[in-house]
């Protein structure tokens, strides 16, 4: 039993080893086939190996190909080729067959087990999305910062024609900062935000029925000003983010599934995995992130074993913005992904440029 960053530093040790069986979890660890990770796993001799995921894919079709290079090594072609293959034509919507033909040659060795059918036990799950209308002060600064993205776009040459892929990303990131609260990114703003009057109108009503919250946003900077408005409202939380300390992560975890805290901030790419957080029965997503699969993961720190309540999982949105766009654009892309491998993976590197620019009008 070792863990990935061992098995890097030790893989000399196991060079003259065949093991008879080799299971790897959290498979998407070895997703991109150029990781130090990857290249040791896969360095490993094994008679049989097996891959355990529950996201085989998260970000592109080249991590089902890491995966399989790793329990099937030649399977597939070398992954240029099976870019050529499969990649590029199915996600460009050229070849409709080539989703048919991976998914007939990766099905008689993928094993897939969904929640409800090895875990009877647990209670049922809901999910809801709740509109938010932006203040006045914020939608004048959305519409401004969205009317300057539009004109240099205009005058942009190599934005028309598919490039700056960073720039496009970056004015995404600021309008979906916008939409959660200007101040995220404004300096001394003082306009509020129509998503967090909705928090903090609803919170006090599922805290008054006595349910205990997560609420997961990908800005920590966000998380800080929600964390304000708990303690304005004298409202006690906990806040995990990247820097917090072991010892604090474990006390807050502990005490917070013994009912001691009722509200949990958490970030979602510190704590979206790895976190057993049973003692919430709601789950709020304050702002839509490009893959279902890691908000799905996110709420499976609280719909997961020994949980023994019904689970609420609530997705804000930003009526009339970009984020209604990435919303309706999962949905689209999430399709995609469930006629590959039947699960409900949607990923941002795999958009094109178009896709992207066509978010702004």
């Amino acid at each position: 039993i070792t863990t990935y960053p061992l098995i890097r530093k030790d893989i000399e040790y196991y060079r003259d080893i065949t093991f008879d069986h080799f299971f790897i979890d959290e498979a998407q660890f070895i997703k991109n086939p150029g990781s130090l990770s990857a290249k040791a796993v896969k360095a490993v001799k094994a008679k049989h190996r097996f891959a355990l995921t529950g996201t085989p894919i998260e970000n592109a079709l080249s991590e089902l190909w890491s995966v399989f290079d790793f329990i099937m090594p030649g399977f597939f072609p070398r992954y240029s080729k099976f870019s050529e293959l499969y990649e590029k034509p199915i996600m460009r919507g050229e070849d409709e067959s080539m989703i048919q033909e991976l998914k007939l040659r990766t099905h008689p060795f993928i094993l897939r087990r969904m929640k409800k059918q090895v875990l009877k036990e647990l209670p049922d799950k809901t999910e809801s999305m709740r509109m938010a209308e932006m203040t006045k002060k914020q939608r004048k600064i959305y519409l401004s910062y969205l009317s300057r993205i539009q004109e240099e776009m205009k005058n942009n040459r190599e934005l028309q024609a598919g490039g700056g892929r960073i720039q496009i990303l970056s004015a995404l990131t600021r309008l979906r900062q916008i939409c959660c609260h200007p101040g995220t990114f404004v300096e001394n703003y003082a306009g509020g935000s129509g998503k967090l009057d909705l928090l903090m109108e609803q919170l006090p009503d599922i805290l008054d029925g006595g349910h205990s919250v997560i609420i997961f946003s990908q800005f920590t900077s966000m998380l800080s000003i929600i964390a304000a408005g708990l303690e304005e409202r004298g409202i006690a939380y906990y806040y995990l983010a990247g820097s917090t300390k072991t010892a604090d992560r474990r006390r807050y975890v502990k005490e917070f599934n013994e009912g001691r805290v009722k509200v949990f901030l958490v970030s979602l790419k510190a704590g979206g995995t790895g976190l057993n957080l049973v003692g919430a029965d709601t789950v709020i997503h304050f702002d839509p992130w490009w893959n279902p699969a890691v908000e799905e993961q996110a709420t499976d720190r609280a719909y997961r074993i020994g949980q023994d309540k019904k689970v609420h999982v609530i997705k804000y949105v930003m009526k009339d913005s970009i984020e209604e766009k990435i919303y309706q654009l999962q949905r689209r892309k999430k399709e995609l992904s469930e006629s590959v491998i039947d699960s409900g993976e949607v990923f941002i590197n795999q958009l094109s440029e178009k896709e992207l620019l066509d978010l702004f009008w």
